[in-house]
């Protein structure tokens, strides 16, 4: 919101929903239940100067949260942003995924749901336009029965490897893979990054690692950053490398020569997926 007699967007909230409710009543007889939860029927206020619209969501809580991670651990990362920058990347959804640092597992999740077809719709039974008078629970029912449908079984040989130093992330990681119906096809292991298994055949391997702005501090993360840089060199050769990080100063101790680098934003930070083709042999290019 943006006026001048408006000091605190809670009381103009507050105003619409007394409004809305008050409505109801005139034509019920009854005042509705509201709340600040996003379970039911949604609407949002946007006054700019003197003009004013409502809107009425018909998603309620974001479509970003794909309803699978009930656990999601120490700043994950959202899962939609996970997908996008999965399938900006070069996997073929057949190939080795590997996915050291993996947190609450978000990054091989998604990538177990896009081997399989599976939609982020399955995980969810609740939308805000499922509270609005004309909803036809026969239409979602066709739809939701039409998306498990499209489940396909994992390809053969498929290899998605997460790993993590932490315990509790790696335990963390199988419940929300539990939860997505993927578990059976991840390979969870439990150690330094340095130590996570490459399988012969090249495919891609992907770290999303702490910015310093939230969790570390930057000074140690440059030599975490640097081993990074190392390991994708010495052990990952043939393989796509990709690190999605918020720190573009510490991206520079990572010593290797990007072959892209994609923007992202994560909240406000201005994020960057760097891609590493990690040439085996003497065509493999370091930075100078």
């Amino acid at each position: 919101m943006s006026n001048e007699t408006i000091t605190n967007n809670l009381f103009a909230n507050v105003k619409v929903k007394d409004a809305i409710a008050d409505r109801f009543r005139e034509q019920t007889g009854a005042r509705p239940n509201s709340g600040s939860e996003l379970n039911a029927a949604v609407i949002h206020l946007y006054w700019k100067e003197m003009e004013a619209e409502i809107f009425l969501d018909t998603s309620g809580e974001t479509l970003s949260k794909h309803g699978y991670r009930k656990i999601p651990g120490r700043a994950p990362m959202l899962e939609s942003l996970a997908a996008a920058t999965i399938l900006a990347g070069s996997w073929n959804g057949q190939s080795p995924f590997i996915n050291p640092m993996c947190g609450s597992g978000t990054l091989a999740i998604e990538a177990a749901l896009m081997a399989t077809n599976r939609r982020p719709g399955l995980y969810r039974s609740n939308y805000s336009f499922m509270h609005v008078c004309g909803y036809e629970q026969a239409m979602y029912d066709a739809a939701y029965k039409k998306l498990e449908q499209q489940v396909v079984a994992a390809p053969e040989g498929l290899q998605i490897i997460a790993s993590d130093i932490s315990e509790d992330a790696v335990n963390i990681s199988k419940v929300n893979a539990g939860i997505a119906g993927v578990e059976e096809l991840i390979c969870f292991e439990q150690g330094d990054f340095a130590d996570t298994t490459i399988p012969a055949m090249p495919g891609v391997i992907y770290f999303n690692p702490e910015y310093g702005d939230r969790l570390g501090e930057e000074g140690p993360l440059q030599a975490t950053y640097k081993r990074m840089g190392d390991f994708l060199k010495q052990k990952c050769k043939g393989y796509f490398g990709y690190i999605f990080t918020g720190n573009l100063e510490l991206a520079k101790k990572i010593g290797l020569k990007p072959k892209r680098r994609i923007e992202f934003y994560t909240s406000k930070i201005d994020c960057r997926l760097f891609e590493y083709e990690l040439y085996a042999g003497s065509r493999e290019k370091e930075a100078v």
